[in-house]
């Protein structure tokens, strides 16, 4: 056996992530391709197959050359896995992968938030997640960004355009929308509304974070990894609370999970060989 070609499927509220990878016996990996749809209102199962075969188009395979598929997240809605991992498992793999030198993970995704304590290994040591309040999901910055009418894509650099950041009062994600229609009728300008929930999410984070460890290398993954706004505002709270750990975000973090889904697949899907030669 020279190498393994794996694919990792990433089924989250919000999005479906894929990943291909290919790992050989001298414990080298490799990422062929990554392809990320929104779900929006459309039929998961139909942006799952979407998702997919746009990964394969990518790395240049077909649907038969990928040995082993693995899920993480609502990974039953896959019809063509052949196995499943927990999202904490993946998530801590991928991030892993993507900066090896990471000690602590921060999965922060649609509906939840949650800190990872990993070993060199990627084996999770513990974890903390957020409660059931979603003023610390994506889903919540989600409908920020719509009442502000910014994008998604735009809510990062706007906040850290801000000079002033107008902090909101409330953890509720309920109350906390209200604030910000006050500050829209008071003419608090866009940027500081902004910088502001990502402050209040960040020291949520933080909390998250530090209730794990004081000192380690943290990577973002999940949807709000790419958030450079909230990214800053969490290395920003650390900063301030004295603490020994350095924030970083990855350009492929937010597959994090699939990859690290690929990844296990490779592994178990080696074990299984190495069982029946």
């Amino acid at each position: 056996m020279n190498s393994i070609m794996a694919g990792g499927v990433d089924v989250g509220a919000a999005a479906v992530k894929a990943a291909i990878v290919r790992t050989d016996n001298e414990g080298s990996d490799e990422l062929l391709a990554t392809h990320v749809e929104r779900i929006r209102r459309r039929d998961p199962k139909v942006v799952i197959n979407d998702t997919w075969q746009a990964a394969l188009e990518k790395a240049g395979v077909r649907h038969g050359d990928v040995e082993y598929i693995a899920t993480t997240g609502d990974g039953e809605l896959v019809t063509f896995r052949r196995g499943h991992f927990y999202s904490m498992t993946t998530h801590a793999r991928g991030a892993k992968f993507l900066i090896p030198d990471t000690t602590l993970v921060l999965d922060a995704g649609a509906l939840h938030a949650r800190s990872i304590h990993i070993d060199h290994r990627a084996k999770p040591l513990g974890y903390r997640m957020t409660s059931q309040c979603a003023s610390g999901s994506g889903q919540f910055l989600e409908n920020i960004a719509r009442y502000l009418g910014v994008g998604l894509d735009e809510v990062g650099e706007l906040s850290l355009k801000s000079r002033n950041p107008e902090m909101v009062s409330s953890i509720c994600a309920v109350l906390s929308e209200t604030d910000v229609i006050n500050m829209v009728s008071r003419g608090i300008a866009t940027a500081d509304i902004l910088k502001g929930i990502h402050l209040s999410m960040a020291g949520r984070f933080a909390r998250l974070i530090r209730s794990l460890s004081d000192v380690g290398k943290l990577t973002f993954t999940g949807g709000l990894s790419a958030d450079v706004g909230l990214v800053a505002a969490t290395r920003e709270e650390l900063d301030k609370e004295g603490v020994e750990i350095e924030v970083r975000s990855h350009p492929q973090s937010i597959f994090a999970g699939a990859i690290g889904a690929g990844l296990w697949g490779a592994f178990r899907h080696a074990k299984l060989l190495a069982k029946t030669a």
